[in-house]
């Protein structure tokens, strides 16, 4: 009998000093607290807030009651993914048209991965201005479907303008996760392998890093 061989694709940006937060969000802080020559042992303070890198968001992040991460079980962070491919040279609305031609691997899918290759822009300026966004009705559309979370290698579900969160709301109130600022997504097929988000385990959270990744077998 042949053992099944999984491939482990990390889709993750790294937590450092200078990363990209989103506007107004504090920086990222590195401090050696302890190093081997000092102390004997190395250990460093991190400082960042929740919604920093690759993350999730969980519903009570926008809605008003809603369910933080602790409410959803471990299986709820992994599962059967696909990816949608709207890849573009310059941003735009993402209409549901394009949504549609994807629509049988969503019906067959828990997580959903936006691929615009966006991530491209990660340390550099262009990578909060101008990314795709979905439009309103692609987001409602996708919002029907069972899934557990969307995805995608941009800084948010919204525009940076748009300070009412739409996108946010639309799917955060169906208790559809959002996983923001996701990377490697080229490297993936259109179908047929396993999403894995696991946060880490902070009380009562809004939000939290994720170490994401694809399991292909």
């Amino acid at each position: 009998m042949t053992d099944r061989v999984v491939t482990i694709i990390d889709l993750s940006q790294a937590i450092a000093m200078g990363m990209p937060v989103y506007p107004g969000t504090e920086p990222v802080f590195v401090d050696k607290v302890a190093t081997l020559v000092g102390q004997g042992y190395a250990e460093k303070r991190i400082t960042f807030n929740s919604h920093t890198g690759t993350h999730i968001d969980a519903p009570s992040h926008i809605i008003a009651g809603g369910m933080n991460l602790a409410s959803f079980s471990l299986a709820f962070f992994t599962g059967p993914a696909c990816v949608v491919d709207i890849d573009r040279q310059h941003s735009g609305c993402v209409e549901l048209a394009e949504l549609l031609r994807a629509e049988q691997h969503i019906a067959g899918s828990e997580f959903v991965l936006l691929r615009s290759g966006w991530s491209r822009f990660w340390g550099t300026a262009d990578y909060f201005d101008n990314y795709p966004v979905l439009s309103s009705e692609a987001a409602k559309w996708l919002s029907l479907f069972p899934l557990k979370g969307v995805g995608i290698d941009m800084i948010s579900v919204d525009a940076v303008a748009d300070t009412n969160y739409s996108n946010h709301r639309t799917l955060l109130a169906r208790n559809i996760l959002l996983i923001e600022n996701l990377t490697n997504l080229a490297t993936l097929p259109s179908a047929n392998f396993t999403f894995s988000c696991l946060p880490l385990k902070i009380a009562d959270a809004d939000g939290a890093p994720v170490r994401a990744v694809a399991l292909l077998t």
